[in-house]
């Protein structure tokens, strides 16, 4: 095939509004567009700064790639004016009110779709309704789920056989069933409305969700094959989906700039935190990030903040501020006051830690050869991001598939120990507090103990993997070839029918 016909292809990228969903996003419509096809993200006004340096500076470059905005209904959602992003969501009730906005975007999307066709559709899980959207039109529609194959797994064989109903409590083990590896869970680890096992509006968009991605062109993965190939091959062969793995996407991101100016401005200049990492040894220092969704107590707060301290190891913890409206605010709302007395001061002086508040430059983080260890929330982005610097994992899954991802780390990658994490909380995590002791136990066991060192060489060497994956020959360079050309043959067979 003409690498002409490459080159007009055009595809348009619809993220859901999240920094979790976005960022991937821009790193894919990068990606297409360094292979010579013409990229649109998709987006709301105010989401749309957060990447407008990045499509700038890709521009420059010579690629083609733009933004098109739609507006976003909060009001009419029943949401305050200008919530247009996830981490704005501060409960469940909002969440649903922020999934019906997104509901209200389909006459938009379509308008945008009949004015200017593209050749391909990706649009996130979250939007179902844009599998019809986009068949009314004629465009294939591709989802992106943004997690990994294991957790697509997973998530589907719990859903088709359901063996949490097997079990008579809460705290007693299912395994699930027809599964490569032997994995166990427990009914606290599910979501709640899996948990339940009524009928209601979480249950009903998730079977939406499935019918929707059944019914579309095919699943785009952020992952690699030599990671999880016994999931890349379930997925397909035995949930029999057509799905492609072009990840990690983070790779796109090559130097500094590119690493340090990935989503929202960062609230530590990155040459100073740099000069920080650049002071310490190779392996040493912690980094401590639970994404931009998830919201810690006070107490939880505490509880970190002590076995940092207890534990004597040195650490980047980046605390969210859940207050936007500025003012020195945790991601719990109070004043900081969840800091022990002189804690901040006592690490300052001994040059033990440093605390960023609310946005962090993670992927230049990791990369730096001092970070020994990364304590995760086991979202998708951060846990392939830890992959992709060869750095052992601490895992304390919080909501959505972290626990599946959290699995998937510690007992069929072995690159990773678990905090003792029980429970599904949500996007607040009020309903569970892991104590200091244990926080400390696992710190000291990725850092010191006596798997630490296996654990960084097996973590070494699913980096090299990674990074061979999306190189000229790859798995993911390869199967993103691939991809390209059944589009490219897809519009050749509808320009023929038109």
């Amino acid at each position: 095939m003409g690498s002409d016909n490459v080159r007009q292809l055009r595809i348009f990228f619809f993220p859901f509004m999240a920094y979790g969903h976005i960022l991937p996003t821009i790193d894919m419509a990068k990606l297409f567009a360094s292979r010579g096809l013409k990229a649109t993200i998709i987006t709301t006004p105010l989401n749309a700064p957060i990447f407008a340096q990045t499509v700038q500076r890709i521009q420059k470059l010579g690629a083609k790639i733009d933004v098109k905005t739609v507006n976003f209904p909060s009001v009419e959602a029943g949401l305050p004016p200008g919530c247009e992003s996830l981490d704005s969501v501060a409960s469940q009730e909002m969440f649903l009110k922020f999934i019906k906005a997104t509901e209200m975007l389909k006459q938009p999307l379509e308008d945008l779709l009949s004015e200017d066709p593209p050749d391909c559709l990706v649009a996130d899980m979250f939007f179902p309704w844009a599998t019809d959207v986009a068949q009314r039109l004629g465009v294939p529609r591709m989802v992106f789920h943004g997690t990994s194959f294991f957790a697509l797994c997973a998530t589907e064989c719990v859903r088709l056989h359901e063996p949490h109903k097997n079990v008579p409590s809460d705290l007693d083990p299912f395994a699930i069933p027809n599964f490569p590896h032997e994995i166990k869970l427990t009914r606290k680890q599910l979501p709640e409305h899996l948990r339940s096992g009524v009928e209601n509006d979480f249950t009903r968009f998730n079977r939406e969700a499935k019918e929707s991605e059944v019914r579309s062109f095919g699943v785009i993965v952020n992952s690699f094959y030599e990671l999880e190939p016994d999931y890349a091959d379930y997925y397909r062969n035995v949930l029999g989906r057509r799905a492609w793995h072009i990840g990690p996407v983070s790779l796109c991101n090559r130097d500094i700039e590119d690493k340090a100016t990935r989503g929202k401005k960062a609230t530590i200049d990155e040459h100073e935190c740099l000069k920080w990492l650049d002071s310490k040894d190779p392996n040493s220092v912690i980094y401590i990030c639970f994404g931009s969704v998830a919201k810690f107590s006070p107490n939880q707060l505490r509880e970190i903040a002590l076995a940092l301290e207890a534990s004597g190891q040195q650490f980047i913890w980046v605390v969210r501020k859940a207050d936007k409206g500025g003012g020195d605010k945790d991601e719990a709302g109070g004043d900081e006051e969840w800091l022990p007395r002189g804690f901040e001061e006592r690490m300052k002086s001994e040059n033990k830690g440093l605390i960023i508040r609310d946005w962090a430059p993670q992927v230049l983080i990791l990369d730096h050869k001092a970070i020994g260890a990364f304590v995760t929330h086991c979202g998708w982005n951060s846990t392939l991001e830890g992959i992709c610097a060869g750095v052992p994992m601490v895992t304390w899954p919080v909501f959505a598939e972290q626990f599946y991802n959290e699995k998937l780390v510690t007992q069929v990658l072995r690159v990773g120990v678990g905090v003792g994490a029980q429970q599904w909380v949500g996007i607040v995590a009020d309903k569970e507090i892991v104590s200091r002791d244990r926080i400390e136990k696992a710190l000291r066991q990725v850092m010191v103990g006596d798997e630490a060192e296996a654990m960084i060489d097996r973590a070494k060497l699913l980096a090299d993997k990674a990074r061979r994956a999306i190189e000229d020959g790859g798995s993911s360079y390869s199967d993103m070839n691939a991809l390209i050309r059944e589009l490219a043959l897809h519009r050749i067979a509808r320009d023929a029918k038109n």
